[in-house]
């Protein structure tokens, strides 16, 4: 645990791995990555689900199992708002992730409602994170809680603005990293990373910065979601077509 909260110290952000099985894993292990986190959708494309909690928190379990008892280096997961109704639920999840040696979490402040994702009000996700790091510190349980905020990913009006009042409720409830995925212009991170007294995260998009950029705004971690995942696939389906093209294997090799 120690160990996974200083590699967000660090001068470089950290290049956290995101993966969906024990193969993935062990790539980024073999290649020297620092930590590796579960992406929830890709787990959950790989099961047959759609993301948003579709599949059942012990089927999720499984698979995390699988990776840790696969790999030597840090795991955090990706909880999505935390699979489970009340705030017991979710304590009793992050109790048996904390268990199994998972080092940390995400968890969200959006919620997937008939189909649409949507954003939990700000006094709503409050209290509720609010009451989960209680629990987790009455418990004693520690685990590295980063909190994504969904202003950026949803489009929502003045999402620096949003932004901004969301993480200071995070900070208020003392968790211990902050991550905005689909915040990519340079302008808008220096100005949300500048109040930021938390370690900030990005994610993969088409339109992010550099590493070097990332680092020299101050960020200091950063994922890629569910996007290598849904590349491998695309590769896969090019090589598919190719050998049908064929009617040869040779494209593969």
């Amino acid at each position: 645990m120690h160990k996974f909260r200083e590699l967000h110290k660090q001068d470089d952000p950290l290049l956290i791995g995101n993966v969906w099985n024990v193969q993935s894993a062990k790539i980024y292990e073999k290649l020297g990555y620092q930590a590796v986190a579960t992406s929830s959708s890709a787990v959950a494309f790989s099961l047959g689900y759609e993301d948003g909690e579709n599949m059942s928190f012990d089927e999720y379990f499984y698979i995390i199992e699988r990776i840790l008892k696969s790999i030597t280096i840090p795991l955090s997961v990706d909880l999505e708002g935390g699979y489970g109704k009340s705030v017991e639920e979710i304590v009793l999840n992050i109790s048996r992730l904390g268990e199994a040696g998972v080092v940390g979490i995400n968890i969200e402040d959006s919620v997937i409602v008939d189909g649409t994702r949507k954003l939990l009000s700000t006094h709503d996700f409050y209290e509720k994170l609010n009451a989960v790091i209680l629990k987790l510190k009455e418990q004693n349980i520690d685990i590295f809680i980063n909190v994504r905020i969904d202003p950026f990913l949803l489009g929502v009006d003045n999402p620096v603005q949003e932004t901004l009042d969301r993480m200071e409720i995070i900070e208020r409830a003392e968790a211990d990293g902050i991550f905005v995925p689909c915040i990519t212009e340079v302008q808008d991170i220096e100005n949300v990373i500048k109040t930021a007294k938390l370690p900030f995260s990005v994610m993969c998009m088409p339109e992010l910065p550099d590493f070097q950029t990332l680092k020299r705004l101050g960020v200091k971690r950063i994922s890629s979601g569910n996007f290598l995942n849904g590349y491998i696939y695309g590769r896969l389906e090019t090589a598919l077509k190719a050998i049908g093209e064929t009617e040869s294997f040779s494209p593969i090799f």
